[in-house]
């Protein structure tokens, strides 16, 4: 079963909204290799409607461009492009297709697909949300940025059930990032503070 990677700009204090507007002075080499580690190795990515019309009105021009960036761009626009909308849309940005149907079914129905490479995933908060809700999303990639933005959309929204997750690894970039890596878990038993009580120093009981 092919597996779906999702990786997102974060704030300090949560926010993935905008990363346009204070993502840039923290990206270096480190962060390239990074988002194409997982963007520039996928046959396949899932985008959300807002995220894909960033991408289709930005990527191709820079194709066509043939600037530095262009071998990445042609990546993308040779990738399998799967737009989540609720609206019916005309793409210009070839390889591009609306998803059909229930959004769980038809991902599920997507991993299920021959091929070796995961799935990515950019942005696409409210797909990410509803993908990790469903147990569908295999790993959670998130670039911490040094910086509290302090308004806009957060990646975790209030909810009736907690999600749960564990840390596969970290890396630290020179510019401060955290580039962390988290797998979903199982939800952990209950404790209290008692229980809490037994790690603590003998004399801060």
């Amino acid at each position: 079963m092919r597996k779906i990677i999702a990786q997102l700009f974060i704030s300090l204090d949560g926010v993935v909204e905008a990363p346009d507007q204070w993502h840039f002075p923290y990206f270096n080499d480190e962060m390239g290799a990074a988002v194409d580690s997982v963007l520039g190795r996928a046959d396949t990515l899932i985008l959300g409607r807002r995220t894909y019309d960033s991408f289709a009105g930005a990527w191709p021009e820079r194709e066509a461009a043939g600037g530095e960036d262009a071998p990445f761009a042609k990546i993308l626009g040779d990738a399998r492009k799967i737009v989540v909308s609720r609206q019916q849309l005309e793409f210009t940005w070839r390889n591009s297709e609306l998803i059909k149907g229930d959004l769980v079914e038809a991902v599920t129905a997507l991993k299920k697909e021959p091929g070796d490479s995961a799935i990515a995933m950019s942005g696409s908060v409210s797909v990410v949300r509803q993908l990790l809700a469903a147990g569908l999303l295999d790993q959670l990639q998130l670039l911490v940025h040094p910086i509290a933005v302090r308004k806009g959309m957060r990646l975790f929204d209030e909810g009736d059930a907690p999600i749960p997750l564990k840390l596969l690894s970290s890396e630290t970039f020179e510019t401060g990032v955290l580039h962390l890596f988290y797998a979903p878990a199982k939800q952990p038993g209950k404790g209290t503070y008692e229980d809490a009580k037994t790690h603590l120093p003998q004399d801060e009981r």
